[in-house]
């Protein structure tokens, strides 16, 4: 049997970055740097503490522009003509109530590319106790009821197994975003946490 818990998020994850791009590395690498800086100091002015802040990526790329087929169905090779850099990390905000308007102050400080914002709940082994709880329940009653409709009695439990998990996160809000507005607004909704139980139990025929 299932137990099913619901829970509204109290946590976001945040996958943010920097993305600039200058004629040689050096350039964008600078101007990224200067931007990222921007972007750390924003989320921990904003109370974000350092173990909750983990880079994820960082790339320089070669910006290509590749020409035009000519007539005689030759084409030039491409050109290099600037570096991208990219550099992202991975956030956990505790506070979804100022999510919103943090995205907004590091966008607006530098922040270019949000890849994506997911919802979970922090503390998850309480939960999934309480879903293992409603599990246990639903197998005995159903326990019951077959015994009772099938004419057999129960006896000992012979076995209790976990059969698995279920915790996805819920995503929202597109990849990228425009600072636009004075606070993106979130949504976090409800996030069910599921426990599959599986129990055996020995039976015996009703006496006649």
């Amino acid at each position: 049997a299932d137990g099913v818990v619901s829970a509204a998020p109290d946590t976001a994850i945040v996958s943010l970055g920097v993305v600039q791009e200058a004629d040689t590395a050096d350039k964008a690498l600078s101007a990224n740097n200067a931007a990222m800086q921007k972007t750390l100091a924003a989320l921990k002015d904003a109370g974000v503490a350092d173990k909750d802040i983990a880079t994820s990526s960082f790339t320089i790329d070669p910006v290509m522009v590749y020409p035009p087929q000519k007539d005689d169905g030759t084409q030039d090779p491409p050109k290099i003509t600037g570096y991208r850099v990219s550099n992202a990390v991975t956030v956990k905000l505790r506070d979804i109530a100022k999510a919103g308007g943090l995205l907004d102050k590091v966008i607006r400080v530098g922040a270019n590319d949000v890849r994506g914002v997911s919802f979970t709940v922090d503390d998850q082994d309480s939960l999934m106790d309480a879903a293992r709880v409603e599990a246990m329940k639903t197998l005995e009653t159903r326990a019951e009821l077959y015994a009772k409709t099938g004419g057999f009695t129960l006896k000992r439990v012979l076995s209790v197994s976990e059969g698995g998990r279920d915790t996805p996160p819920v995503p929202m809000m597109m990849a990228k975003m425009a600072p636009q507005s004075d606070a993106v607004p979130f949504m976090a909704g409800e996030q069910d946490i599921r426990a599959t139980v599986n129990m055996t139990w020995e039976i015996e025929p009703a006496a006649k």
